[in-house]
């Protein structure tokens, strides 16, 4: 997994709540099993009219947002199904964090153990993230948590363990690997019934 550190990008509000699943990643996209790919269905019945053309009033089609990398959205972000889906479709589209109210579980445990930086703010904070102008970039300061624009700063609350896990690149395949010698030397002492 990628080190999240210290990260400056720009954003795009959506500000819509109980944004679920199936409206970040459409059902008919899942049919792959590699992480890649799906960014370009990302939000699809949204970004795109019946005729497969972007439609010019959704956000993410406007010349000025096309390359924010940090969501700022409504409240009950990724609700919906189970799927791991929607945060490879967050991620494979460019994004690195969300700043959302709250989260589902599932869709909030998946960001994080795939990478992408999930921050829960107040709304009244994400209504002046929101107002930003597109050219504008914030940062985002993971080991102080803290999020940083022209104007002021916003405090904001992760776990210790994951905050650990993402500044460090961590998943959980490379904490296990971190225990290789003790791993192998234990097989080594098991007996052998072939």
């Amino acid at each position: 997994m990628e080190k999240f550190t210290i990260y400056t990008g720009k954003s795009v509000p959506l500000m819509n709540d109980n944004i679920d699943t199936d409206q970040i990643i459409p059902k008919g996209f899942l049919k792959q099993v590699d992480k890649a790919g799906f960014g370009k269905h990302l939000f699809d019945e949204w970004r795109f009219l019946e005729d497969g053309s972007p439609n010019p009033e959704f956000i993410l089609n406007k010349e000025e947002r096309k390359d924010a990398t940090i969501l700022i959205s409504g409240e009950n972000f990724g609700s919906g199904s189970s799927r791991e889906h929607a945060a490879w479709a967050i991620q494979d589209y460019g994004f690195k964090a969300v700043i959302a109210g709250s989260y589902s579980d599932i869709f909030y445990m998946n960001a994080l153990k795939n990478g992408l930086l999930p921050i829960r703010l107040d709304q009244e904070v994400r209504k002046i993230l929101s107002q930003l102008p597109a050219d504008q970039s914030i940062t985002i300061d993971l080991p102080k948590q803290e999020i940083r624009t022209e104007e002021a700063n916003y405090a904001f609350q992760i776990d210790p363990t994951w905050k650990e896990k993402l500044v460090n690149g961590l998943d959980d395949i490379s904490i296990t690997m971190q225990y290789e010698d003790e791993i192998t030397a234990y097989e080594n002492k098991m007996p052998n019934y072939s």
